[in-house]
């Protein structure tokens, strides 16, 4: 690791040395949650440079957290996975993010609107069971946005998987939903709901699709725990 080392014995000190690190704790939550390939990595941390992200995976893998594998079915592939002593950083990187939620002031949170993160994280926690048996294409509208990260489209397969895509996938839309991003967000972290953000959200399209969004849409997994601050 490159920061300077605490030199305490004591096993926080230790630790911190390993997690501390500038977006450590954050790629954790990535690999934690299932990413395993660079570019995934890449679209849950979207301002770490390339650069860096190879440098913690690098960082990570030396202290054991993780093990690269390459792909067999594509040469020059890898793959980053948990190791055993990774897999038990989950209830930490858990408590840390149940601890922000609870505790972190939501306005301070609101601050740091990000569309790629906040659409990457609610494709992964979108939950299919609502949603028709066919392929499902749901397009998000941020109209205040640049052109460049206004529109973005969720495909729902059949089977389940969950695509996000920034440029139109040339499907047809069922449901188009509009609103501005600090809302959406809002409501992903569990700070509000559809229902009561129902004056700033426009839904076009399949009534079914619409009346479920707040059943189907991915929440943040801390979105439960209730805020402790004004």
């Amino acid at each position: 690791m490159s920061q300077a080392s605490y030199k305490q014995f004591c096993p926080v000190a230790m630790a911190s040395e390993v997690l501390c690190t500038r977006w450590t704790m954050v790629l954790l939550r990535e690999l934690i949650a299932g990413s395993t390939r660079f570019n995934d990595l890449r679209r849950g941390v979207p301002k770490m440079s390339p650069a860096l992200l190879s440098q913690r995976l690098k960082d990570l893998e030396a202290a054991g957290i993780i093990e690269r594998r390459a792909l067999k079915s594509a040469q020059g592939v890898f793959e980053y996975h948990l190791t055993e002593a990774g897999k038990d950083l989950r209830p930490v990187v858990e408590t840390v993010g149940f601890w922000g939620q609870k505790w972190v002031e939501s306005s301070l949170s609101l601050k740091n609107l990000d569309p790629s993160l906040l659409m990457w994280d609610m494709r992964r926690n979108l939950n299919t069971d609502p949603l028709p048996e066919t392929r499902t294409v749901i397009q998000f509208l941020y109209s205040e946005l640049p052109a460049s990260k206004r529109n973005w489209w969720l495909v729902i397969e059949p089977d389940g998987e969950v695509d996000l895509c920034w440029a139109d996938p040339g499907f047809d839309v069922d449901l188009y939903v509009t609103t501005d991003l600090r809302t959406m967000t809002a409501i992903w972290m569990g700070l509000t709901t559809v229902r009561k953000e129902q004056d700033k959200i426009e839904l076009v399209g399949d009534k079914n699709i619409a009346r479920a969004i707040q059943t189907w849409l991915g929440l943040s997994p801390f979105a439960a725990e209730q805020k402790r601050v004004a």
